[in-house]
């Protein structure tokens, strides 16, 4: 099984971006929860619009583009402007081409493209040096977790992702539904990973390595750890996203995974962070 290269088509491109906006949109309800502040989450065309909180990589438009033309884009777009915020949607390449067209024909402009890569599940092993989050070290594990992610790898394309250290630290926290890795070298803590499991797809994501620490096999341990567990979870897909020829994308190949679509980041109106997401981007 391994060795079989994953093909998708628009089928499981679909489940896929089903499952993205799940997570997108309970991650959204988490920052709400916490904040108690203005924002909104609504069903658009299969997918689903979100605003979280100013500058949140949750804040924005997930999974379109397999149910047809967004056609209450409208009031989506206004309520995205009543609370100051532009409008980013982020579009499968094996989405409907029209929705592309229509988007651009609205004035949406191409900021950047981020990597979906996925791979079957297998039996695996999970490693000795990395072990769950425990609840006591939580706070510990977003700081830690939100000063790696703030110093970017160098390989790769330049992330369009710059988020304020207590704003990805709070992104972190609201990661709704996932299971915290810890992995260690020398008795130091350095990275960690999280994993979610949604309709049978694990789904890997908020990972970092302390810089110390990079290029010493610390991504590929947690790697090898989420995919133990989501053999465990009975799942029958990894899925991971990363930047397009990144550190953390040649890190998934060798683990297996196949490079299955890219995303186009399309955005109306301007952002202050200039983001497409916290919730699966690496830090090798």
């Amino acid at each position: 099984m391994d060795g079989e290269r994953l093909f998708c088509d628009t089928a499981l491109a679909e489940r896929i971006e089903r499952a993205e906006a799940r997570f997108v949109a309970a991650c959204s309800d988490a920052t709400r929860a916490r904040t108690g502040g203005a924002g909104f989450r609504r069903p658009l065309a299969g997918g689903v619009a979100t605003f979280a909180e100013a500058g949140s990589p949750f804040t924005k438009i997930a999974g379109l583009g397999f149910a047809g033309l967004p056609e209450g884009l409208d009031e989506v777009e206004a309520a995205f402007a009543e609370l100051g915020a532009p409008v980013q949607v982020e579009l499968s390449q094996l989405a409907d081409s029209a929705v592309g067209a229509f988007l651009t024909a609205r004035g949406y402009r191409l900021e950047s493209y981020e990597n979906v890569l996925g791979r079957r599940v297998g039996a695996g092993e999970f490693p000795g040096n990395v072990r769950l989050c425990r609840d006591d070290e939580l706070e510990a594990w977003l700081s830690a977790m939100a000063d790696a992610s703030a110093v970017a790898d160098d390989q790769g394309l330049p992330s369009n992702e710059h988020f304020p250290r207590e704003l990805l630290r709070n992104a972190l926290r609201d990661m709704a539904g996932v299971r915290r890795y810890v992995a260690e070298r020398d008795g130091e803590f350095a990275g960690g990973a999280c994993f979610r499991v949604t309709e049978g797809i694990a789904q890997f994501g908020g990972a970092a390595t302390v810089p110390a620490h990079r290029r010493r096999g610390v991504q590929t341990a947690l790697l090898r750890a989420r995919l133990a567990a989501a053999a465990e979870a009975g799942c029958d897909l990894a899925v991971v996203t990363t930047q397009p020829g990144s550190k953390s994308h040649q890190n998934a190949q060798r683990q297996g995974f196949d490079l299955l679509y890219a995303r186009a980041i399309l955005v109306k109106g301007t952002s202050d962070t200039s983001s497409s997401g916290a919730d699966s981007r690496q830090a090798s």
